[in-house]
């Protein structure tokens, strides 16, 4: 997709409207630096669905009373939305808490945790707590999971990222129907789909539906991205029930709280929502790599909300360089220390990216 700079020009006012929306505020919070252009964090730049924010402020009322009835409310929404029964879902402090909850029960120290290298980390961290071994894998010639080797004997949990982060790119489809087919019922694996609204790819799709007909099998999902309630804290697991039963054993009662209840559930029904923010990202984001490639770098594929550009030198000064000129970006990381990492933000804040970028 090439974009004329008539058309980003459209695009930019487009966000500018975006972003000047009125969003009820009930307290006088402090704004952030306006000079900070935050890239770094994968998250969604123009904030939650008013529909969310509206529940949000209308529930107020009931913050006096314990979340019993909307845990049970959400529940619902989402085992309709997936075609399971409520007893197939478990709802989480973002999808982070289902990570922990899978590798505090599924991994130990005679039981390892399989990832790739580059994913994301947190698992990691959990797993260490369980006292388990982590097993990293590299990514393949394609960025995806090179899952043939991803299965020793023994291993407690396999975790798949896709799409992956911080790379952007998919694990084929096809790859990871056969993968799960063929890993042993004694292991768990986990697909985090943080990213799934934005994958666009043909040979991707999401393993949600599979989670009946595969009793070794996790989906975590999060609000955190699309949704734009990353500062809420909402995700949930897919699995089977008596998967659902040993994970919600491992949990802490009531780790969500009323507001992010209601906002997640009229984030759901507020699907216009979700396909205009899908839209708005594709665009931006295949300006920004038109961009970036016409300075000379080769950019990952990607199918999220960030792209990983790779810069063929040491990217740990452009981080520091670029945070000296207002624009914070993706951190380190050491499978690819040549690579950058940058969430697509507004029109505006990509323009101001690239800028700093060409300076740089």
């Amino acid at each position: 997709m090439t974009l004329s700079r008539r058309a980003f020009a459209q695009i930019l006012g487009a966000g500018a409207a975006a972003a000047a929306l009125p969003v009820p505020r009930l307290f006088a919070v402090p704004p952030p630096k306006p000079s900070l252009v935050r890239l770094n964090a994968n998250e969604n730049p123009y904030g939650p669905s008013p529909a969310a924010v509206a529940a949000m402020r209308d529930t107020f009322g009931i913050a006096s009373r314990y979340p019993d009835e909307q845990i049970d409310e959400l529940t619902a929404d989402i085992a309709r939305l997936h075609g399971v029964s409520p007893d197939e879902v478990l709802l989480g402090c973002g999808s982070s808490e289902i990570l922990k909850l899978v590798a505090s029960a599924y991994s130990s120290p005679s039981r390892s945790v399989v990832i790739a290298d580059p994913t994301f980390e947190s698992i990691v961290h959990y797993a260490k707590a369980s006292g388990a071994d982590v097993v990293k894998v590299p990514l393949d010639a394609a960025y995806a999971h090179d899952l043939g080797r991803m299965a020793p004997a023994g291993a407690g949990v396999v975790y798949v990222c896709n799409p992956n982060n911080p790379t952007g790119s998919i694990t084929p489809k096809a790859s990871l129907h056969a993968f799960l087919d063929s890993v042993p019922a004694s292991t768990m694996v986990l697909v985090d789909e943080a990213y799934h609204h934005y994958a666009a790819s043909p040979d991707y799709e999401s393993v949600a539906p599979l989670v009946k007909s595969k009793p070794n099998l996790v989906v975590a999902r999060t609000f955190s991205k699309i949704y734009g309630l990353a500062g809420l804290r909402a995700g949930y697991a897919l699995a089977n029930r008596d998967v659902i039963k040993k994970l919600f054993s491992h949990k802490s009662w009531d780790t969500m709280n009323v507001m992010v209840l209601v906002a997640a559930r009229a984030s759901l029904a507020d699907t216009g929502f979700v396909a205009e923010g899908r839209r708005r990202n594709a665009a931006t984001r295949a300006h920004v790599i038109e961009r970036v490639r016409a300075m000379g770098y080769d950019v990952i594929p990607s199918d999220t909300n960030f792209v990983m550009i790779a810069l063929r030198r040491d990217v740990k000064p452009v981080i520091a360089g670029m945070r000296t000129r207002g624009v914070e970006v993706g951190r380190l990381f050491p499978a690819l220390p040549q690579h950058l990492r940058v969430t697509i933000g507004t029109p505006e804040e990509m323009q101001r990216f690239l800028e700093v970028m060409s300076a740089l």
